[in-house]
């Protein structure tokens, strides 16, 4: 099982907060890997959108996504995607 770890900064206009939140949760469950996202230590489920909107995911900060498994390197491309647009 593969894992992949990057770092990066949110560019999105809202950062994570409830409608594109929303959207990373569903993009995320498309894929059979795990998704998680860390912020200053803290780890959340990056399929369970509470978890994502507890996580403070403002534009500009500084996030770990952390994908597991077969589909790993195609989830990590869509999700760093999808984290590192300037729009909602």
């Amino acid at each position: 099982m593969s894992k992949i770890e990057e770092h990066f900064d949110i560019k999105r206009k809202h950062g994570l907060h409830a409608r594109p939140a929303t959207l990373f949760v569903q993009l995320a469950n498309k894929f059979d890997s795990s998704v998680r996202l860390e912020k200053n230590g803290d780890v959340v489920d990056g399929k369970s959108i509470i978890a994502l909107l507890s996580l403070g995911g403002n534009k500009g900060a500084r996030i770990k996504l952390i994908v597991e498994g077969e589909d790993s390197s195609e989830a990590m491309d869509e999700l760093k995607s999808f984290l590192e647009e300037d729009d909602d």
